[in-house]
C-alpha cells in the first residue's frame, strides 16, 4: 500500500472539500436566484412588513452563504502554487461551515416567508421551527453524533502508514 504524503493528503482534503462545496453552492444559488426574482412577482406588493423583513433576512443570508461558499475559489487563486494548501484547506473548511450556517438561516427564513404568506402566522412559526430542527438534525446533530459510532475510520489528518493499526 502506498503511503500518502502530507502534500497529497492536503491536496485530497482540498479536493474533497471542493466537491462538498459544489453541492452546497448549487443549492444556495438556486435559492438566491428565487429570492432575487420574488419582489418582481405579482403577489409581493401584498406582503406585510413582517414578510418583507423576513424576505430581507432570507435574501441577505443567501447572499452571505453564496459569498462564503464561493470564497475558497478566490482564496485558491490568491495562493495558487505558493505551497500553502494547509492554510487553504483550513480557510475553506471555515468558510464552508459559515456558508452552511447562513444557508440554514436563508432556508428557514424562506420557509417562514412563504408559510406566513399562505398560512396563519403561528402555523408558519411552527413549520419554520420544524424546518430548522430538520436541517440542524442532518447538518449538525447526526454528523456530530456519528463521530463516535462503530469502527473508527481513517483519520484525514494522519497518513495510513503512520497509524499503529495500519495494514499494508
Amino acid at each position: 500500500m502506498a503511503v500518502e504524503t502530507e502534500k497529497q493528503r492536503w491536496q485530497r482534503n482540498f479536493a474533497d472539500l471542493l466537491q462538498e462545496l459544489r453541492v452546497a453552492q448549487t443549492g444556495v444559488q438556486i435559492l438566491f436566484a428565487f429570492l432575487l426574482t420574488l419582489p418582481f412577482s405579482n403577489g409581493f406588493p401584498r406582503a406585510t412588513t413582517f414578510q418583507k423583513d423576513t424576505y430581507v433576512v432570507a435574501l441577505l443570508s443567501a447572499a452571505a452563504a453564496t459569498a462564503l461558499i464561493i470564497s475558497p475559489v478566490a482564496f485558491h487563486q490568491a495562493l495558487f502554487r505558493r505551497g500553502r494548501k494547509p492554510e487553504l484547506v483550513r480557510f475553506a473548511h471555515a468558510m464552508a461551515s459559515g456558508g452552511l450556517a447562513f444557508m440554514l438561516i436563508s432556508m428557514v427564513s424562506s420557509v417562514l416567508l412563504i408559510t406566513d404568506f399562505l398560512l396563519p402566522r403561528p402555523v408558519a412559526f411552527v413549520l419554520s421551527g420544524l424546518t430548522a430542527i430538520w436541517f440542524l438534525t442532518f447538518w449538525a446533530a447526526l454528523p456530530f453524533l456519528r463521530r463516535n459510532w462503530g469502527e473508527p475510520e481513517e483519520d484525514d489528518d494522519e497518513p495510513v502508514a503512520a497509524r499503529p493499526d495500519a495494514v499494508e
